[in-house]
């Protein structure tokens, strides 16, 4: 079976900007829920929860959506979660340095993935991606993740209310100015590491 993500850090970690009230509540609610969902609609993991996205087809067609769906509400949180920490920390080695050349410097890059998410219709995620070793940022809806179009996610901020509410209300831009107090690129400049 799937096994729910271990949170890396207490509750209150990310406080002052998400509170631990929301965290406890995001990641025991939200994030467990897509995990037992998941485990439900496949009864044994015959993939890593990664490689479900390119295998989707070897499901049934009548569960291909909920799994496709419940999937990616369980990678993206995972990201999520390992998107940031108690003092937040800027991008290294490769991965910085291949910001500083596609966006011209890293508060260049963070200006730009705040705006774009910002952009963002309704509920869904801002991803940092890689296609090969090109970066990209990307706005995509509900749960969908990069893995379905082949991309790889190293970094993301979740847009769902349920992440933001209880300590902004509606004021959305605010938490996502907010966010980057906490923004931690470490796991995103491992993976780089690796597929660069």
């Amino acid at each position: 079976m799937y096994k729910l993500m271990k949170l890396p850090y207490p509750y209150d970690a990310l406080e002052p900007d998400i509170s631990a009230r929301t965290v406890n509540i995001h990641y025991n609610k939200h994030h467990k829920k897509y995990n037992d969902n998941l485990n439900k609609l496949i009864e044994v993991d015959i993939y890593p929860i990664e490689q479900i996205p390119q295998n989707i087809d070897k499901f049934s067609m009548d569960k291909r959506g909920d799994i496709l769906y419940n999937a990616g509400g369980v990678l993206n949180h995972d990201l999520y979660w390992k998107s940031m920490s108690k003092i937040g920390t800027a991008p290294s080695g490769k991965l910085l340095k291949k910001i500083n050349n596609t966006y011209g410097s890293y508060d260049n890059f963070k200006r730009i993935f705040i705006k774009k998410a910002k952009m963002l219709t309704g509920s869904g995620y801002t991803f940092l991606v890689a296609n090969n070793s090109n970066l990209t940022i990307m706005n995509l809806p509900n749960q969908e993740t990069p893995l379905s179009y082949g991309l790889i996610p190293l970094f993301t901020i979740d847009l769902w209310e349920h992440a933001y509410y209880l300590d902004y209300q509606n004021d959305r831009d605010k938490y996502i100015e907010n966010f980057w107090n906490k923004a931690d690129l470490t796991y995103a400049s491992q993976i780089y590491e690796n597929i660069s």
